[in-house]
């Protein structure tokens, strides 16, 4: 029998992270339920006070000098690296001096994915996957096409990703870097980091992580599992805003010999001399380039601190909650509908957010977003539910897909669907 919303009313009522929930603006009154956290997460209602205090208290008041100074929250020269460090200590499993927060997701994956062939001199080949986030893909074409490389092509299965073995398969003493996300945009699946990560260095290759879908809804060991680079966004779980600025993680022991490409003034030591000639800085800061974007390495922070409050743990365990929620309404409600699981059913390799496929899943959401429900679209056929621990409650994810088993049904009312429903094109 399916949970009943009594049920889902319990489970918040047992909640630990429950009280957070108070933390964010509350979403529109036509607004059901907000599953694109996994894109977009919802607004605390710090970052507000935090940019109110910004722009009339700092900004307005030390002018230039806050970029140097130390007082009422200047210093903003140095943000990048002690906002990377909250983050990676409450997000990461990182020790300090190795994250930093700058540019976006698509640059800072290019610096990293440069940067780790510059260390594997020689080497002429990039493993990545089909089904890997498109700038991933497209990035690793440019460099391998700049830099005469060859790229290696895994093609998973859609609901399962890559496995160790896929990449175990390909692995030669030639590769220089293999590329893959950590949760895979689409599905959702998660991939063993430690296992994958060791498997490359055993071959002498490098790996770069895309972070974007794990970080501050998985804990992520960073250290522990000697990763040599990743990158990721901060505007879906950590909540620091559209077009939040993204970070950096760059193992300590690769600090010695890092050259990225993109040699900006604040990557350079002694930036203020303004010397003829790039000179990095000493490890971690040399991964910045240009101006750091302060409102949001602000909201950032705010995004880390309610992270490591509620704890990285309790996160994902309501994640796994909600996730199992949402395949047990599936199979009950949306199976007979022709709905198909697109994420794995095992908590184990699943991340935070859980896609539904059909045929026209595209009309599908669109309608859904009328309804009151907000999840999001991925071609060619898969509806993602994204479930933020700290922003849902379990009685709003419940709702959703209540809202999905009425809103099919309205389609034909009072009888059956005729065959054609589940075979037509879109």
């Amino acid at each position: 029998m399916a949970l009943s919303r009594a049920d889902a009313r319990s489970l918040d009522a047992q909640d630990p992270l429950a009280p957070f929930r108070s933390r964010f603006i509350e979403q529109p009154d036509d607004v059901i339920a907000y599953l694109d956290g996994n894109s977009l997460g919802r607004p605390l209602k710090a970052i507000d006070q935090t940019w109110n205090t910004l722009a009339t208290q700092v900004w307005s008041q030390r002018l230039i000098r806050g970029w140097t100074d130390d007082a009422d929250g200047g210093n903003w020269l140095e943000l990048p690296e002690i906002v990377g460090d909250e983050l990676a200590a409450a997000a990461l499993g990182a020790a300090a001096g190795q994250t930093v927060i700058a540019d976006s997701t698509t640059v800072n994956f290019y610096k990293a994915m440069r940067a780790a062939v510059n260390l594997r001199p020689g080497r002429k080949k990039i493993i990545v996957d089909r089904e890997n986030f498109p700038t991933n893909r497209y990035i690793a074409e440019s460099v391998a096409s700049d830099l005469g490389l060859e790229l290696v092509w895994l093609r998973p299965d859609l609901a399962t990703g890559v496995s160790a073995d896929d990449v175990a398969a390909v692995l030669d003493d030639d590769v220089a870097v293999v590329t893959l996300s950590h949760i895979a945009y689409r599905s959702g699946f998660l991939a063993d980091m430690s296992a994958i990560t060791a498997l490359a260095h055993r071959h002498g290759a490098l790996v770069v992580w895309d972070l974007c879908h794990s970080v501050g809804s998985f804990p992520i060991t960073l250290d522990a599992d000697d990763v040599d680079f990743a990158v990721g966004c901060t505007y879906k779980f950590v909540g620091a805003g559209p077009g939040a600025p993204a970070f950096s993680y760059v193992n300590r022991r690769h600090h010695a010999d890092l050259n990225q490409p993109i040699w900006g003034w604040l990557g350079r030591a002694d930036s203020f001399e303004m010397e003829q000639g790039y000179r990095p800085a000493a490890g971690i800061r040399s991964m910045i380039s240009g101006t750091p974007q302060i409102p949001g390495i602000l909201a950032v922070r705010e995004g880390a601190r309610v992270i490591g409050e509620a704890g990285i743990d309790t996160i994902r365990a309501k994640a796994v909650r909600l996730g199992e929620m949402v395949i047990s309404l599936v199979d009950e409600w949306l199976g007979p509908q022709g709905y198909r699981l697109g994420s794995p059913r095992d908590s184990d390799q699943r991340g935070a957010h859980v896609s539904i496929l059909r045929h026209d899943a595209r009309q599908l959401n669109d309608a859904l977003i009328g309804a009151g429900v907000i999840g999001d679209f991925r071609a060619p056929d898969a509806i993602r539910l994204g479930l933020s621990p700290l922003a849902n409650s379990y009685e709003e994810v419940w709702s959703a897909l209540e809202v999905i088993r009425d809103l099919d049904r309205a389609e034909y009312p009072g009888q059956d669907r005729p065959a054609e429903y589940f075979d037509r094109a879109e």
